[in-house]
C-alpha cells in the first residue's frame, strides 16, 4: 500500500512524533519496531506491572498495544495534514500471553477516505518460538485538518489541557 503525496521518510517521522508523545507506550514499555507503509509492530518486555494475577500479560496491556499498532499502520496511510483515532475495535484473545516478548502487528485491511480497517495480531515469543495469542479488528477515522501534536491543538483552542485529558491524538 501506498500513500500518495507523502514520503516514505514523513510518513515514518510523523508515526515515531506521535508514537513518542504517547505517555501509554511509555508508561507499559512498548517499543515501536517496524514501521512500513500500511504496517506496524509494535513489542513490549513482560514485566509484573504488566501482568494479571495469573503471571499472563493483561489483556488491557494486548488491547493497548495492539490498538497502538493498527492506529499507527493507518496513519501511515493518511494524509500529511490529518491525524487518526480509533473508532472501534474487537479483540479476541486466544491463548494466555506469556513469553520474553510480545508483539503486536497492525495490518491496513483497507484505507479509505473517512474510515480505515486495519486487523491486527499479538504473539508472544519465548525461545525463538511464536504463540498467537490475541487478533483484533478496528475501524479508524481519518481526521482531516487535525495536529497530531497536542501543543498544537492547546495553542489553536487558546486553552492549555488538562493534565490527563484526551486530546484525540493517535489512540489516546
Amino acid at each position: 500500500m501506498e500513500n500518495p503525496g507523502v514520503t516514505i521518510d514523513a510518513f515514518a517521522e510523523r508515526v515515531r512524533d506521535s508514537f513518542a508523545r504517547q505517555g501509554a507506550m511509555t508508561l507499559i514499555g512498548a517499543r515501536l519496531e517496524t514501521l512500513r507503509p500500511g504496517y506496524c509492530a509494535l513489542a513490549l518486555t513482560p514485566r509484573p506491572e504488566t501482568s494479571q494475577q495469573h503471571g499472563y500479560v493483561h489483556a488491557g496491556i494486548l488491547a493497548t498495544l495492539v490498538d497502538s499498532a493498527g492506529g499507527y499502520a493507518g496513519y501511515t496511510l493518511f494524509p500529511a495534514d490529518s491525524s487518526v483515532l480509533t473508532v472501534e475495535f474487537k479483540l479476541n484473545l486466544l491463548a494466555p500471553a506469556q513469553g520474553d516478548r510480545i508483539v503486536a502487528e497492525g495490518f491496513v485491511v483497507k484505507s479509505g477516505r473517512t474510515l480505515t480497517i486495519t486487523r491486527g495480531d499479538v504473539h508472544a515469543e519465548r525461545n525463538g518460538e511464536r504463540t498467537l495469542v490475541a487478533i483484533m479488528q478496528q475501524t479508524l477515522m481519518v481526521m482531516r485538518d487535525t495536529s497530531d501534536a497536542r501543543r498544537d491543538r492547546r495553542e489553536a483552542s487558546g486553552a492549555a489541557a488538562a493534565p490527563g485529558a484526551s486530546t484525540g491524538a493517535a489512540d489516546d
